[in-house]
């Protein structure tokens, strides 16, 4: 069973940041993919940012070069840099890994 909490969402201004953490339980996070995807009200869920185990990463095209995604895997631990953060960026934003196990989201708002 993989347990999946994430954390550091909340509401930002445009052009702020912020850096969500996703905390995993179990014995896979090392050997898994881990993701960010978010959902926007009325939307469907979309891909932000993937990480492999090995550290390769790939992002949507609307985040690329404002998100960053990392790993700690010392620490069980998925980041997501958010820079330059604008309102479309405006979501629940979930961490994943391997696409099975979901955590329960954190709420990202940027606003002014």
């Amino acid at each position: 069973q993989v347990q999946l909490v994430e954390s550091g969402g909340g509401l930002v201004q445009p052009g702020g940041s912020l850096r969500l953490s996703c905390a995993a339980s179990g014995s896979i996070f090392r050997s898994s993919s881990m993701g960010w995807y978010r959902q926007a009200p009325g939307k469907q869920r979309e891909l932000v940012a993937i990480i492999s185990s090995g550290g390769s990463t790939n992002y949507a095209d609307s985040v690329k070069g404002r998100f960053a995604i990392s790993r700690d895997n010392a620490k069980n631990t998925v980041f997501l840099q958010m820079n330059n953060l604008k309102p479309e960026d405006t979501a629940v934003y979930y961490c994943t890994a391997r696409s099975l196990f979901w955590g329960q989201g954190t709420q990202v708002t940027v606003s002014s």
